[in-house]
Parts: structure tokens; sequence; C-alpha cells
């Protein structure tokens, strides 16, 4: 490499995103290393100060430095965060009293068993980061947000949780006042949309509106994977996206500022009925720095994009880069309808703004082909009629939620006519439900696939390769991306 070349400057953003994907393979790395070697802040200062170095000059040849700057900075984050988590080994196979908080809704389980995911631990007078996988057999009313006493034998964690507690004792539930207001407000709304909507389209609705997938029957819920479905009616991007796209345009005409605070103020609203679950995370903090930069005129480039929240996110929970499958989908998704949807559309149809169903299909096979490493090397299964599935339910599912919220503000406004004007989102939810108990019903419906942890990588690898060569072939420029607009 001749000399022109290493004393070439690079773009600040550029840097930022080799910074950032260098940070997650340092978290990453931290489960591997003895915690005590990177816990110090001498390692954080020593990682900042080159990283910074790097930055302010800019340079080729400096490089190096991001990469190694950044992989000290997540090695430091990693190591405090196990290191704080190392108690819970000492608990492993002891039946414990444990006090925790409630962090996202309630789950059941094939058994009828309830899960829940606890945070905020407390065992006796230590408290303790990280959250546990708990199940338990009880008939108590039981929130998001609720502080619960239990006892049980904590057994080793899997993804993010430091710690499995399978049938627990539930001695004690205490609901905190106010408590979680969101939350209150959501489950007041969704029992008005039950008196007009029937079950089970009243429960698809609601996840539709709110990311509320836990009040849906074990079976729909089985045939929503099957059929490559689920991701529209759990807490996701989907979602928050079409709200913020609906605040925006609504708003754009009358004034730049107010569309900008309509779509913050769906954002803030949105994280706090669904939680701040991994997925919500990273789709909350997208949408908002997507939302800025289409205020002030600028754009990000999808991977600056990508790379810099992921930096954020496992900076904030390291856990999520140890095994989290749904961090792991949620950039997953969001990388193939950045990136690869609109290398494809531009690759086969020019750069003529697609049609509504070409971009849903587009976007659709782009997340479908992005996510399927993970899903077949965590599941062992590929859904093979999640693309035609998706083509006839996502195209509706904006008017879904509109008519979900009609549905539910009549039966607010006029209850004695809550069923007349749910009707219309009753059918529609109805043949969204239709569609996905017949998808889920064919023989041919799902494959079993088994794929090595290296496999996973390699698929990627092919798959990063790919979008180069669709780059250089179709000239196109991936700042015109943005999940707002």
């Amino acid at each position: 490499m001749n000399r022109w070349v290493l004393r070439r400057r690079l773009h600040v953003s550029w840097l930022i995103a080799l910074l950032g994907i260098s940070i997650v393979i340092g978290v990453h790395s931290a489960q591997y290393v003895q915690p005590s070697l990177f816990a110090s802040l001498v390692w954080v200062a020593c990682g900042s100060f080159v990283s910074i170095v790097a930055l302010w000059r800019r340079y080729m040849y400096l490089v190096p430095l991001i990469i190694i700057g950044g992989t000290i900075i997540g090695l430091w984050r990693g190591s405090v965060q196990h290191q704080e988590l190392s108690y819970a080994q000492q608990l492993y196979y002891k039946t414990i009293v444990l006090t925790g908080t409630i962090q996202e809704d309630i789950d059941t389980d094939t058994s009828g068993n309830i899960v829940m995911r606890l945070g905020s631990l407390h065992v006796g007078n230590q408290a303790g980061p990280g959250q546990l996988w708990v199940s338990a057999k009880t008939d108590l009313d039981i929130k998001r947000s609720d502080v619960v006493t239990l006892e049980g034998k904590v057994l080793p964690g899997f993804g993010s949780f430091i710690g499995i507690i399978y049938q627990a004792r539930i001695t004690s539930v205490e609901r905190p006042q106010p408590g979680d207001v969101a939350r209150v407000v959501r489950d007041w709304f969704a029992d008005k949309v039950r008196t007009a909507i029937p079950n089970p389209e009243s429960s698809l609705g609601i996840g539709y509106l709110v990311g509320q997938k836990r009040a849906l029957p074990a079976d729909l819920v089985e045939a929503l994977q099957i059929a490559g479905l689920t991701h529209v009616v759990v807490a996701s991007g989907y979602n928050l996206t079409i709200l913020v796209r609906l605040a925006r345009r609504l708003f754009e005409k009358v004034s730049k500022y107010l569309a900008t605070l309509s779509a913050s103020l769906m954002i803030g609203g949105f994280i706090a009925v669904t939680g701040m679950s991994p997925s919500m995370s990273r789709a909350g903090l997208v949408a908002g720095l997507g939302l800025a930069a289409w205020y002030y005129g600028r754009r990000f480039h999808p991977i600056v994009l990508l790379s810099f929240v992921a930096a954020v996110t496992v900076m904030m929970n390291p856990s999520y880069a140890w095994g989290d499958v749904g961090w792991q989908l949620s950039f997953a998704a969001f990388a193939g309808v950045m990136i690869l949807a609109p290398l494809l559309q531009v690759f086969f149809f020019g750069e003529k703004k697609p049609s509504l169903v070409r971009q849903i299909l587009g976007e659709t096979v782009a997340a479908v082909i992005a996510t399927a490493p993970i899903l077949i090397g965590t599941f062992g299964q590929f859904s093979n009629v999640a693309i035609i599935a998706n083509l006839l339910v996502l195209p509706l599912v904006p008017l879904a939620m509109l008519l979900t919220f009609i549905a539910g503000m009549g039966a607010v406004l006029i209850p004695a006519w809550a069923m007349v004007i749910g009707w219309p989102a009753s059918w529609l939810l109805g043949y969204m439900i239709t569609v996905a108990e017949y998808f889920s019903g064919l023989s041919w419906s799902v494959t079993a696939i088994q794929l090595s942890p290296v496999g996973v990588v390699g698929c990627y690898v092919v798959l990063i390769l790919c979008c180069f060569a669709l780059v250089k072939v179709a000239k196109y420029d991936l700042r015109k991306s943005n999940l707002v607009e």
C-alpha cells in the first residue's frame, strides 16, 4: 500500500461505525476472558485515548487504533458486567428466597405456568444486576413492574439471563403506586377493545397496536410463528415505524417541528406502553436517530447507524451481546430492511420509487433472508411460507391498527355501539388469523435445518459479500434509506 493511501483521511462517520463494531466485538469477547483482567478504569481510559486520537486525525494508518480502542472499551464494559454477575454463580443449585421486579409482560408456557423476567434482584440484603427467567404455577394477578418475592432453586441461565428458576413458589406480590402508569392505561384500553372485538381477534389487534402478544392463545402464537408473522405482534420496530411515519406525515405539511415533536411522542409513548425489551431499545434508538437526522436534513448511512446503535445498546446492557436472540434478530431484520431491501429493489427495478406492495414484498424478502441464519441456528427450522404470508398480511397491518384503535375509542365513547364499531376490525383481524392458520397448517410450511455457529457466521459473511457486490453493480447510495420516511 503506497504512502498516499495510508495518509488518506477518512470520514468520521465510518470511523464511528468501525468503533461501534469493535466495541460490540469487545463486549462479546469479554465473556471468554478473566473478568478481573479488563475491569479496571485504566483500560477504558486507554481505549478512549487511542480512539480519540484516531477520530481526531482520521488517517487510514490510524484505523488499527480505532479497532484496538473500541475492543478495549468493549472488553472493559463486558468485564465489569461479567464481574458483577459472578455473584449469581454462587447461588446455582441452591434454594433461595429473592425479590425482583417484573421487567416485561407475563408469558404463559405450554404447561399453563406463568413465565416472568425478573430484574432489580435482591437476595437478602444483597442487590445484584442481571435478569432471572422464572416459571411458576399461580392464580395471582401479576403484572409488569410488580415486585415479587419468591422461593426456588437457581439453575444456570441462558442467553442474557443469569439464572433460571423452575416452578418457583411465589410468597408475595406488591404493586407499587402509582406504579407503571403506561401499563395501566394500556391494559384499560385493551379491556375496552375486548368489549368491541371478540377473541382471538381482539388479542391480535392489541398485539398490533401496542406490541402485546402475551394474551394471544397458544395455538395462534404457534400458527403465527410457523407462518413467519410473529414479528408484527411483538413490540418491534415494525409497529413503531408505522406510528412514527403516520405522525410525521400527518403534521409534516403543518410544521416540520410539529411533525418531529409528534413522532417523538409516539416513540416515547410506545416504548412506555410496551416496555424496554432488547428489540424495543434498538427500535426506539434507531427511530429517534432517524427522526433527528430527517429534522436537520441529514442522513445516516445504515451501516453507521446500525453499528452505533449496537454499540450503545451493548454498553447499556452487555448481556445483549452474550446470546440475546431477540436483540440479534432485531439488528438482522433492521440490516435487511435498510441495506439489503433497497439494494434488491434498485438491482431488479431501478431507482424508481417502489409501490407499497413491492416495497413490502422487498422488505419482507430481505428481512427473511437476513434473519434466516439466526433462526435456523437457534431453532433448527425455517418457515417456507413466511414470504407469501407476510405479503398477504403486512400491507393491511396499518389499517388493522387504525381499526382496532377506533374500536377501542368507540367502546369508550359509545359502549352500546361497541360491537358495531368494532365489526370492521373484527373482520380484518379474522382474515389475518385465517391466513396464519391456513399457511401454518400446510405439511410443507416448515423445514427442519441444523446450522452450527460457524455456519451462521459463514452465512453472514456470504451475505455481506453479496451486499458489497450489489452496491458496486447497482451504484446505489444507501444514505437514501430512512425508516421514518
